[in-house]
């Protein structure tokens, strides 16, 4: 490859690798420590402070309309002059020369949209913020704190609901399900990336990382979710809605539950129907009246996934039953073609489908769903209940001095250890040395970016790797360096010494690298978590290593050495 074509992809690597890196950068450089404290709680928390800083601040300016309209516009508020400007554009009104508390406030038609707009603007940050942490390098438990979680199985319990207890290769199927359904629950909680594996046959470990509040996780990990299929009452239910839906205060008491209408007869019950709002919470939609018995349980549900029509292009929820759950369905749709059957999950309505025809195994559910709502419902079908229960075996807390000492001694020894191996270059090796730790610089910066972008986790275990890396990258640059010392010995003129000491040594540094690489595979496979983020961070190190040594370096040298001149890079201080 000529040399304008390597320093473009040298260029393009630079580029790919900032794009990598910038969340990452975003999030500890440039997010407030207040805005992650916030992220870090759960959805309800965030709604719950979003909107308090709303009423706050829409009573703040409505104090300042008060006192003195004409004052210019504090800093503080300075972020609704935008949306005042398209509300203005909206309502055809002119945008003033220049902006005071009466002309913001007069964007608006009420106050009721000056709350909302104040909410957005929090709500949205505070989203943002929750969606950047997931894309980030994480701190893993051992350096950031957080909780740690011992679950075992209830083999007691599934045998006295399945007449005995589950045989081994059972037992790790139904850990196996386990897992699955914890991972996908854990969202709602507000951490980010939590560590579930298996430890032994019959328990679960898992590690939470940041400040996490033990009774929500306790909640999280504890519950059983019901997931039922039921048949509607439609006429009940449009008399409920009528009823309830225009003064909701009278349906409900104050400990939440709802209060069943008088009319509603002995086999029938009063649910909500939640949708999603904009904080990705449950939100009343309306009332459904269903029949109490149960049509087909949940347990019989194989598999669910959210698909797209094909027709309408609209989001659908298509599940797959087992073969009994299949005749169950069969013969419940085959009698009420033209009703509605509800799914309700943890006593709320999740979705209400007319049924059109008979249907046996697979099902397709399908409304005015968004697309996450109907990505949520999959999940919802999916991770309802566990497999086998779980029963917490023990819980333990992680301080955040711990992490913060562990993360002061990991930099002091990722900067000893690049300072040395930068400082012996250059002494040993002079003005090639220089060329040695540019390459070495790169290194670090590329492997950081791809650790960056695989969202991964860092422990003591892989900071280890990273300063093990850090060391072994410039073993390249050495076999390089004295394979070209020989080419000199030997009266090679500069440009050939450079080419035949990257050439020749090519083949013993893939040999060296390629059977470290094929360690650390093997370490991450069968490895426990610790050992895994050793051996994954050291193959990202390695690979990054190669591509700078033999490439990267090769193109600085070809800079200073040309093919038809005698002046090269020194490969010492001494003088010839």
């Amino acid at each position: 490859m000529k040399k304008t074509g390597r320093v473009l992809l040298v260029l393009l690597a630079l580029m790919v690798c900032g794009m990598l890196l910038y969340p990452t950068v975003k999030w500890y450089c440039f997010v407030p420590q207040s805005v992650k404290d916030l992220a870090a709680g759960s959805n309800e928390d965030i709604r719950d402070w979003a909107r308090g800083q709303a009423a706050r601040e829409t009573a703040a300016l409505g104090g300042l309309l008060r006192s003195d309209s004409h004052q210019a516009v504090p800093d503080e508020y300075s972020y609704l002059i935008k949306v005042a400007e398209k509300a203005r554009k909206d309502n055809g009104m002119d945008k003033p020369s220049s902006w005071n508390v009466y002309e913001l406030l007069s964007s608006f038609r009420s106050e009721t949209d000056l709350f909302v707009a104040v909410e957005s603007h929090y709500r949205n940050e505070l989203l943002e913020a929750k969606r950047l942490s997931g894309n980030v390098l994480q701190l893993g438990l051992d350096l950031r704190g957080g909780m740690s979680v011992v679950l075992e199985a209830d083999t007691e319990s599934y045998a006295e609901i399945h007449g005995s207890e589950p045989s081994e290769s059972e037992l790790a199927e139904l850990i196996a399900g386990d897992i699955e359904i914890l991972t996908s629950r854990i969202d709602q909680f507000g951490v980010t990336e939590p560590d579930i594996r298996q430890q032994g046959s019959d328990q679960i470990i898992i590690e939470v990382p940041g400040e996490v509040d033990p009774e929500r996780v306790d909640s999280f990990l504890m519950s059983r979710g019901s997931l039922t299929f039921h048949l509607v009452d439609e006429e009940l239910t449009a008399r409920v809605n009528r009823d309830y839906m225009q003064n909701r205060t009278a349906a409900f008491r104050p400990d939440g539950s709802i209060i069943v209408p008088s009319y509603i007869p002995e086999g029938r019950e009063v649910l909500g129907y939640y949708t999603e709002d904009e904080y990705g919470i449950d939100e009343l939609r309306e009332f459904v009246v269903i029949y109490s018995d149960v049509a087909l349980d949940g347990t019989h549900l194989e598999s669910a996934k959210m698909e797209r029509n094909p027709q309408n292009n609209q989001p659908v929820v298509n599940f797959r039953l087992d073969s009994e759950g299949g005749e169950i369905f069969y013969a419940l749709t085959s009698r009420n073609v033209g009703h509605q059957l509800s799914v309700v999950m943890d006593g709320k309505v999740k979705s209400v489908a007319t049924i059109n025809s008979a249907i046996s195994q697979d099902v397709q559910l399908s409304g005015s769903f968004t697309e996450n709502e109907a990505r949520s419902l999959a999940v919802s079908l999916r991770t309802a209940s566990l497999p086998i229960d779980l029963t917490v075996v023990s819980e333990q807390g992680v301080g955040a001095s711990l992490g913060s000492d562990a993360v002061s001694v990991a930099l002091k020894a990722i900067l000893l250890g690049f300072f040395l191996v930068v400082g012996f270059m250059f002494v040993y090796y002079g003005p090639a040395g220089i060329i040695a730790d540019i390459a070495l610089l790169m290194n670090f910066y590329m492997m950081i970016a791809v650790l960056s972008a695989l969202h991964f986790t860092l422990t003591l275990a892989s900071v280890a790797g990273l300063v093990l890396t850090l060391g072994m990258a410039i073993d390249a640059n050495v076999i390089i360096y004295e394979r070209m010392k020989e080419e000199l010995r030997m009266g090679k003129n500069p440009y050939d010494t450079v080419q035949l000491g990257f050439g020749r040594a090519f083949w013993t540094i893939m040999d060296s690298n390629v059977t470290t690489i094929i360690a650390a595979v093997v370490l991450s496979v069968f490895g426990s978590s610790t050992v895994k983020g050793f051996a994954n961070t050291l193959a990202v190190g390695i690979i990054c290593s190669l591509f700078t040594s033999l490439f990267v370096s090769h193109l600085l040298f070809d800079f200073f050495v040309k093919e038809d001149s005698w002046k090269g890079v020194r490969l010492s201080w001494r003088k010839r």
